[in-house]
């Protein structure tokens, strides 16, 4: 299921939603994440200000997949910058 996400309190709730349909308590999917309880805590609450690596490393854990949506002519671009440096 896609769910359109504009906010870092949308990714929390998705989180703790995912988290908790599992059966998962917050302390052990930190402990089996690599992650602490806290900074889980942190993005289940939408905290603004999270490491990158490790959100998508919960993500991951969790089974949640991030796709971006992006606009047809920023896919031709990045396509094209990849067509380039698979040249170099």
């Amino acid at each position: 299921m896609q769910i359109p996400v504009k906010s870092a309190d949308a990714v929390g709730k998705i989180v703790r939603a995912s988290r908790k349909a599992q059966n998962i308590r917050q302390d052990d999917a930190a402990g089996s994440i690599g992650v602490s309880e806290n900074f889980l805590g942190k993005i289940e609450r939408g905290g603004e200000s999270v490491q990158w690596g490790k959100l998508f490393q919960v993500l991951d854990g969790l089974g949640i997949r991030v796709v971006l949506d992006v606009p047809e002519s920023v896919a031709d671009h990045i396509s094209q910058q990849h067509k380039s440096q698979a040249k170099s």
